[in-house]
């Protein structure tokens, strides 16, 4: 998969010599030479009444890595934020664990995590890489308390057969939702409107006959 990524981005560049080509791939990728990768691909001799070298590489931009987001992006917005907050990274499987620690975390945890799951939803926005946000171990103690509550829905749907609408939901609480009821037998989910906040319907699936 990174092959084919890498790939899909080459763009092909000649000139007379090597300082010129990557001159030329720094105008036209409009980004410097350090934030590109380059293979020399052929060195020709062209014969035009006199001898004359042409070089020939392919170039792509190099992957953003975690320090050009951090630096970048997400250590001058927090410093735009009225409050005092930091953060540790842990990455694992391409995902970038951000946990905010400092003395107004809790901030961050009010109305349910809102605060919290909207920054969250905003670095997804910007980040190469999928962002997942916590503090104080909020996600394991929303993750849990949905769950239950879940699982207290889809039992009430099979025993009534009536179909279930939660209230609105960010993406991260659905998708929860989502998988919760998927190891659930015999109920099934959707998710109903647009935007941000939706609301997710939990209903008993029909069975097959024949």
């Amino acid at each position: 998969m990174e092959k084919e990524k890498k790939n899909s981005t080459r763009q092909e560049f000649k000139g007379r010599n090597l300082e010129d080509v990557i001159s030329h791939a720094e105008h036209i990728l409009k980004i410097p030479r350090s934030q590109f990768n380059y293979e020399i691909v052929a060195e020709k001799t062209k014969l035009f009444g006199t001898k004359t070298k042409e070089i020939v590489i392919t170039a792509w931009p190099k992957n953003k890595s975690k320090e050009i987001f951090e630096k970048e992006f997400l250590d001058p917005l927090l410093k735009l934020l009225p409050l005092d907050i930091k953060y540790t990274t842990k990455r694992k499987d391409d995902i970038l664990s951000l946990i905010f620690e400092g003395p107004d975390k809790l901030i961050l945890l009010q109305k349910e995590g809102e605060l919290l799951l909207a920054f969250q939803h905003i670095l997804n926005k910007v980040s190469p890489q999928k962002v997942q946000a916590d503090c104080d171990f909020f996600r394991k103690r929303k993750e849990r308390e949905l769950k239950d509550y879940i699982r207290h829905i889809a039992d009430r749907v099979r025993k009534s057969g009536q179909n279930e609408i939660l209230d609105p939901m960010n993406p991260y609480e659905r998708r929860l939702v989502h998988v919760t009821v998927n190891h659930i037998s015999g109920i099934s989910t959707e998710s109903i409107g647009s935007g941000f906040l939706k609301r997710v319907k939990v209903f008993q699936m029909k069975s097959k006959t024949f």
